[in-house]
């Protein structure tokens, strides 16, 4: 076809103009991300933040949700209750609107909600389109009300159904996620407990019941001490240096909560939220707080010479080291930007935070003059720290110097040098690490084999971290820096895709590099580019047939499906021969030649992997501290709660 054609070809007709809901449903992942677990667990997410943007109100103090065992979810409240009267202009219950018509809500009328959660305006509207059925009932003017939807359309307008008590009031909406759109319906009680945990740190007046039918489950959050309880969650398996500062005021209609303790820990740990949205990228009332608070400590060390005999200048990394903090603000129109559209933009949150927290934490200082001696000890003891870590780097560049900035030896590059298009794979072992050089495709893979396990950065100051072999190989293959000097931009490869063994050790590696990546190299797994190998467990054979299995259960499917044709019918072992059928457990990755390799574990096109996420950047930070710090009772109950393995020496 010729352009000239091409342009005659394309006219009015040619543009689909989607009515309603039906966007939605066509680009769910525009609306919600993505349409695997995450999207899912977030339809729930938008219809708390309703419940929540009543609380802020001042109108509900209690949530409950629910997962059914016919795999839907209920969110109730005891809010004002959805309107159900005529909208004036639509001519339909207002109800309806809100559930039906995209970007349709109170939390656009100021005089209705004064701030607002959920972060793009999307709210329950799209998560009826994304359902099979959504169920509403509203409870108003002692009235109970009910609507039902199927796919987001109406199936029968709003109707009164029933009388309650006159001062009862509330929302409740059930719905079940569409298999014809979602990979998996399958809810998590785990990942939404986290969330509920997390907004009722957050909102101290509201309490958050969460209970799974199927599995048995409940839960119910309630912290009257909001942020300071929070910062305590956090850190409950560090030693601390004193209890939780906390501060709180308001300026220029900016509510503003922080709460912060120092610990034995050699990084910070600072989560920031606005109108209890995760500012993952900071913004604003991040860099507010931090120049504040390296402002008000320079200040308060200079007033009491408490650093005249040090040989070293404090900087603000300085004052942040061993720092865990929740910054929790509330903005009328917050105005958002970055990578991932979580970082603030408002530019008068910054000084409205930086003033409160100089003033605030000054006169905590003036108060308690021992709790402030002992956090300007620690944070000269981080500057002789961070020198001698400076005195390595600049040793590691001389010698990269020296050595035409060569990279790691053991590095089987690829030819490609686009990280558009590039990924290296990250390999447990120099036999597996061969395998994996002969199966890759030259073209846009890279083999990085590493001997034995990496340091544990968790306990490690950055002078040590530096010195450690593994860790400079992985440093130097992705070339992008590590800790201050970390440039996500120059790093050489779009993704980096841990592979180790099925077993205790394999796990254990896996979780030193990412406990690496988290604390040196944070932003790699924020924009998405971490990612976790799957390797088969067992290779499943029948005459000619060779199939794999990545868990028990799908090798027990296999097992089945010979059983139908009349295979084996003996045990599930490793030396199981009835009828022509062997199982073979691979107990490494170097038990597998190239071929196999390729074909079950890198190969784009058949292979799985694991994309590392942050969904809670503070339960995150809790699960790294421990699985990895020095506590030892909390990782030995962590891994007899999660871990697949039942002998573990801990």
């Amino acid at each position: 076809m010729t352009k000239e054609t091409a342009q005659k070809n394309y006219t009015a007709s040619n543009i689909n103009v989607l009515k309603g809901l039906e966007a939605v449903r066509k680009r769910p992942a525009m609306y919600i991300g993505d349409i695997s677990s995450r999207g899912l667990h977030h339809l729930v997410n938008e219809v708390v933040d309703n419940s929540i943007d009543e609380a802020l109100a001042g109108y509900n103090d209690i949530i409950m949700v629910t997962l059914n065992e016919d795999g839907s979810v209920t969110v109730e409240d005891r809010g004002r209750g959805i309107p159900i009267d005529i909208h004036p202009e639509e001519n339909r219950s207002a109800l309806e609107v809100v559930m039906t018509v995209l970007h349709a809500g109170g939390k656009f009328d100021k005089s209705s909600y004064k701030v607002s959660g959920g972060l793009h305006g999307v709210g329950v509207s799209v998560v009826n389109a994304l359902s099979e059925w959504m169920k509403v009932e509203v409870r108003r003017g002692g009235k109970l009300y009910y609507q039902e939807y199927s796919r987001g359309f109406p199936k029968e307008d709003v109707k009164e159904i029933g009388k309650t008590d006159k001062e009862e009031s509330g929302t409740r909406i059930t719905f079940m996620p569409d298999g014809e759109i979602f990979t998996t319906t399958k809810f998590k009680f785990d990942i939404l407990a986290e969330r509920m945990r997390e907004l009722a740190y957050l909102n101290r007046n509201v309490t958050i019941i969460i209970e799974d039918k199927i599995e048995g489950y409940k839960e119910n959050f309630h912290f009257k001490g909001g942020l300071i309880e929070f910062v305590k969650y956090i850190d409950e398996n560090r030693t601390v240096m004193h209890k939780p500062i906390y501060i709180e005021g308001e300026k220029d209609n900016t509510p503003v909560e922080i709460a912060f303790e120092y610990t034995n820990a050699y990084s910070d740990n600072i989560f920031s939220y606005v109108n209890n949205i995760n500012t993952q990228e900071g913004g604003t009332h991040l860099s507010g707080f931090k120049t504040a608070l390296t402002r008000t400590f320079n200040s308060y060390a200079a007033k009491n010479n408490l650093i005249k005999n040090s040989k070293v200048n404090l900087t603000g990394d300085d004052f942040r080291e061993g720092l865990t903090a929740v910054i929790s603000v509330k903005v009328i129109e917050p105005q958002f930007e970055g990578q991932t559209k979580t970082k603030l933009g408002n530019s008068e949150v910054k000084s409205t935070v930086e003033t409160l927290v100089f003033e605030k934490l000054s006169e905590f200082l003036e108060e308690n003059p021992s709790i402030g001696k002992k956090i300007i000890d620690k944070c000269v003891k981080a500057a002789e720290a961070r020198e001698a870590a400076r005195k390595a780097r600049d040793l590691v560049r001389r010698k990269n110097v020296l050595d035409n900035m060569h990279l790691p030896g053991k590095l089987a590059d690829c030819s490609i040098t686009d990280p558009e298009h590039t990924e290296i794979y990250i390999v447990e072992g120099d036999s597996a690490g061969g395998s994996a050089k002969q199966g890759r495709d030259r073209r846009f893979q890279a083999i990085l084999p590493l001997k034995g396990k990496i340091l544990n950065v968790e306990k490690a100051k950055m002078n040590k971290i530096l010195e450690n072999n593994e860790i400079k190989v992985i440093t130097s293959a992705i070339g992008a820096g590590i800790g201050v000097d970390f440039a996500p931009d120059k790093a050489r490869y779009g993704k980096i895709i841990i592979m180790t063994d099925a077993d205790v050790d394999g796990s254990h590696i896996r979780t030193l590099i990412l406990t690496f990546f988290y604390r040196y190299m944070k932003e790699l797994i924020e924009t998405g580019r971490v990612f976790i190998a799957q390797p088969p467990l067992y290779k499943i054979k029948k005459g000619r047939e060779e199939l794999y299995a990545y868990n028990d259960d799908e090798r027990d499917k296999i097992l089945e499906r010979f059983r139908a044709n009349g295979g084996s019918k003996g045990k599930n072992d490793d030396n199981n021969m009835p009828k022509g059928v062997s199982i073979s457990r691979y107990k490494g990755l170097g038990e597998m030649n190239p071929e196999q390799l390729w074909e079950t574990t890198m190969n784009p096109e058949t292979r799985t992997v694991l994309q590392v996420g942050l969904d809670s950047a503070a339960s995150a930070d809790k699960i790294f501290e421990t699985l990895m710090g020095d506590a030892v009772e909390p990782r030995r109950n962590f891994i007899e709660k999660h871990a697949k393995y039942a002998n573990l020496d801990v």
